[in-house]
């Protein structure tokens, strides 16, 4: 119903962005900049959207140097490692894949998002 005034998006894809309580604090719905975009505060979202993308660099910049400073002490630097995911080549493809390896219900039930990173 009203389809041509919603982009002739279905329900589903109006509802996707929904907040959702007892989610992981890294959530994208719960991205600041896009919370004020969605309520028309523009340049409030413009500002915060600049402030997680240098905030993201900082973290990129961050990395790259422990990863230069390990090269130059012989030591192994693994990078970034998902929390819910693992990369593994996919033995159909050989495509570089990932999969879930667990471990987001169980926190999700506990409320325990400790591990989660401050992305936000």
């Amino acid at each position: 119903e009203n389809a041509e005034n919603m982009y002739f998006f279905s329900h589903l894809a109006l509802t996707l962005n929904e907040p959702e309580e007892c989610v992981a604090p890294t959530d994208s719905r719960l991205r600041p900049d896009q919370r004020l975009m969605e309520s028309g505060r523009w340049d409030e979202a413009n500002v915060e959207k600049q402030r997680l993308e240098e905030k993201q660099r900082a973290v990129r910049r961050r990395r790259e140097a422990e990863a230069v400073e390990a090269l130059e002490e012989g030591k192994d630097y693994e990078g970034y490692i998902p929390q819910w995911f693992e990369r593994k080549v996919d033995a159909v493809t050989g495509e570089l894949i990932c999969i879930y390896k667990g471990g987001y219900w169980e926190a999700k039930d506990k409320q325990d998002w400790s591990k989660c990173p401050d992305i936000f």
